[in-house]
């Protein structure tokens, strides 16, 4: 099995995205653990399904 290149991470407060070949965080602190985001950008990474996540995962945060 491949290593994964952007895997969650938990932090105090929920989780932040890291991606392991730039070596830093991607994208916002999340309080839920986005699997499907996750599963999207490990694997096809269609950017309109992508930001739809995001989105979706930012209108969770408020």
């Amino acid at each position: 099995m491949a290593k994964r290149r952007y895997v969650a991470r938990g932090v105090p407060g929920g989780y932040r995205i890291w991606d392991n070949r730039s070596r830093r965080w991607w994208g916002d602190h999340y309080e839920l653990c986005p699997d499907d985001l996750l599963d999207e950008l490990n694997g096809a990474a269609d950017p309109a399904k992508i930001t739809a996540l995001l989105k979706r995962y930012r209108a969770l945060k408020r």
